[in-house]
């Protein structure tokens, strides 16, 4: 994967029409790198960092990693903070998927987020806004993390890309700092609201606790997904609006009450000695933006405890401030203690609008709670696959299962043949037919097989001792070569050869593991064991044929012929094999065309015992086991 520079050159003619249509001036834009712009560059701000040239930030002079804007209010100062957190050398994809924030990165973003601290007369929001999710940004060299900075901050919400809608359309994320002797260190989060809501209690209860929401925001090239963020009184609302069906005539977004999924603690005081303001619960608040003139408004809750949904309030609402503008704040009066409830998903809120021309928009039924309480969001499995793993601390654990079990594999039959004769163990095995002695003898018919033990086992080792192919990783420059580690490369003015691209080789790496070689290993096993039990029932049936009485040759002979019919039926597992290999060689060879494109590679030349070896040991095994 790299760029193309007639891309950006269309996106610079794009984003040109959008602030000339918009009628903002251009230093309101910024753009974000990504791991996509930053493909093959060899370092920021030379040849094939098109970024550079043709982004608004480039294009401006904002050279830095860090920037940041403040939108100050009579109430509150309203912080932004960008990052770009992607790789200072750009490697060529698929090898680029993480972003790699450095320690002077990490006290950049920490320094920018303080900065209002020391002026504590206003309440400060603070919004992060980065490429890279979480789950995809690898630890700094100290092994402090983005999450950490943003939780020592109290920051609200971090909002970034990467994944698109791709994977579902609820990727978002709940962080906390917590308590608790289970989440001490995560390796994954199982929902977006991070820990149950008992648990959650008890750690509020113990002390204040420090989170914020992780927001993927989607994408506009193939999803023409666009996110609206408001701020209203210091608590934060969005709305994710789509426009593969078309534009949209009008947009709302509900304010307040806020949406119950993604509630913070901390946006609502439960320290009963502070007051808290009435007049922030007092009316029901929503955005109305739209290109025909306004006819009329209304604000809907629904009750759903009744099991189906009744209406309990609608009121009209009227809009605030300027009468003219094609979008407004509108709002309405209502009891709001008549609505507290510990249930966060009893009370649902819909904002219905009907321009001029009687078109009308209705918003999705969002819950509410009053009292602050959250409600769950569950992730499908793609979901918790790309935004509730962290990805950077499971990849070696994951590797290292994959050798445990293959090495056991290989190495138990070994160390049990080892006490006793070869033949002898391998009789008593056979004679054995019980269930629990199946997995040992499968084991020992494998070793029984010593070309092929050797072959792979030399083969496992290989995979971590030495490089798995030699590529163009950057645009320009030498080769390098990749390990399990990383890119052997060189640094740009010292000659000494250093890693990148950790922990994102993992997107090459297991996939070879668990999606061939293990497959591969487990067939190389079924072909032997499937030869082992073919030809003991041969010598079986050939005995039977000897020792038989010569007043029963006819029934032996009956006999004979249903156990070869039988024998043969047993050569269709066999056959079902051969597919098998013929689907685990299809992928593996889609694998090696993609890495061939990808880094401009000859896989006789620049990689020949990766591309190789599993097509050739599964050749050289269905021949042994003909």
């Amino acid at each position: 994967m790299k760029q193309d520079e007639a891309e950006w050159e269309e996106y610079k003619k794009v984003m040109d029409d959008v602030i000339k249509r918009s009628g903002l001036n251009r230093s309101s834009f910024y753009d974000l790198r990504g791991n996509h712009d930053n493909f093959g560059v060899p370092y920021t701000g030379r040849s094939f960092d098109f970024y550079s040239t043709y982004s608004i930030n480039g294009q401006l002079g904002r050279r830095g990693p860090v920037n940041s804007v403040t939108v100050q209010t009579g109430r509150r100062n309203i912080l932004f903070v960008e990052f770009d957190s992607s790789a200072s050398l750009g490697l060529r994809g698929p090898t680029n998927l993480f972003g790699h924030p450095n320690d002077r990165l990490l006290t950049d973003i920490s320094s920018e987020l303080s900065q209002w601290d020391p002026l504590p007369a206003k309440p400060v929001l603070k919004i992060s806004l980065g490429h890279f999710p979480l789950s995809f940004s690898a630890a700094a060299y100290s092994g402090k993390t983005l999450k950490d900075v943003f939780l020592m901050h109290s920051l609200s919400a971090y909002l970034c890309g990467h994944l698109h809608t791709r994977f579902g359309n609820n990727l978002k994320r709940h962080h906390e700092s917590n308590h608790h002797p289970l989440y001490t260190q995560q390796f994954f989060q199982l929902n977006g609201h991070g820990l149950p809501v008992e648990t959650r209690e008890e750690e509020f209860s113990l002390k204040s606790t420090e989170e914020f929401w992780e927001l993927e925001v989607g994408d506009w090239r193939k999803s023409r997904t666009m996110r609206i963020l408001a701020i209203d009184r210091g608590w934060s609302s969005f709305v994710d609006v789509d426009f593969r069906s078309g534009a949209k005539k009008t947009i709302i977004l509900p304010t307040f009450p806020l949406d119950s999924r993604f509630i913070l603690d901390k946006s609502f005081q439960r320290n009963e000695s502070l007051s808290v303001d009435p007049t922030l619960y007092n009316d029901i608040r929503a955005l109305v933006f739209s290109s025909s003139p306004i006819a009329s408004v209304v604000a809907r809750i629904y009750d759903s405890r009744p099991g189906n949904l009744i209406v309990v309030f609608e009121t009209p609402m009227k809009k605030t401030g300027n009468a003219l503008s094609r979008g407004g704040l509108y709002t309405c009066p209502w009891n709001f203690k008549a609505f507290e409830d510990p249930s966060p998903l009893r009370f649902l809120l819909q904002i219905e609008s009907v321009d001029i021309s009687g078109r009308t928009t209705l918003t999705e039924l969002r819950p509410f709670s009053i009292t602050g309480q959250r409600a769950s969001l569950p992730w499908s499995w793609k979901e918790f696959f790309v935004m509730g793993c962290q990805w950077d601390a499971l990849y070696y654990p994951i590797l290292s299962a994959f050798y445990f079990f293959i090495l056991s594999i290989l190495l138990i039959p070994k160390t049990a043949l080892s006490f006793s004769e070869k033949q002898h163990t391998r009789k008593r095995f056979i004679a054995n037919r019980g269930l629990p002695n199946l997995t040992t003898r499968i084991l020992v018919e494998l070793y029984i097989a010593p070309q092929l033990w050797y072959c792979i086992f030399i083969y496992l080792l290989y995979l971590l001792l030495c490089p798995w192919f030699w590529g163009q990783a950057l645009m320009e420059g030498e080769r390098g070569y990749m390990t399990y580690q990383g890119w052997m490369l060189r640094s740009d003015t010292n000659e000494k050869l250093k890693f990148f691209g950790f922990p994102d080789v993992m997107v090459v790496v297991l996939p070879h593991l668990y999606f061939v070689l293990l497959p591969a290993l487990l067939v190389i096993v079924a072909f032997v064991v499937e030869r082992e039990i073919y030809r003991e029932s041969l010598r079986a049936h050939s005995g039977k044929k000897d020792d038989a009485d010569v007043k029963n040759k006819i029934f032996a002979s009956t006999c004979g012929k249903i156990y070869r019919l039988m024998l043969l039926r047993m050569r269709v597992v066999r056959k079902m094999l051969l597919g098998i290999c013929l689907a685990i060689c299809w992928r593996h060879f889609m694998n090696c065309r993609a890495l061939s494109k990808a880094y401009e590679m000859n896989p006789f030349i620049h990689f020949p015992i990766y591309s190789l070896w599993v097509p050739l040991v599964l050749a050289y095994t269905i021949r042994r086991t003909s």
